[in-house]
């Protein structure tokens, strides 16, 4: 596989595991806001550190793969 096609393949598969990921997370505090036995202030003290992370992750690696492949292309 040439160097251009698997950067590709992998921002694809990073991107859609990214989108698979923030839409559990959104249903999941979606879940937990309309269930009157759960407080809200309890739903955003754990998604919040966990959404942040996982999202500054996935955009760290997508910009690291943007990045490596514009230098391979100069």
């Amino acid at each position: 596989m040439e160097k251009n096609n698997l950067g590709n393949v992998v921002t694809i598969a990073v991107t859609s595991t990214l989108c698979v990921v923030v839409i559990s997370m959104v249903g999941a505090m979606l879940i937990g806001l309309f269930d009157n036995d759960i407080s809200n202030d309890k739903i955003f003290e754990a998604i919040t550190p966990a959404f942040q992370t996982i999202i500054g992750g996935f955009i760290g690696l997508i910009t690291g793969i943007k990045l490596g492949h514009d230098d391979n292309d100069n």
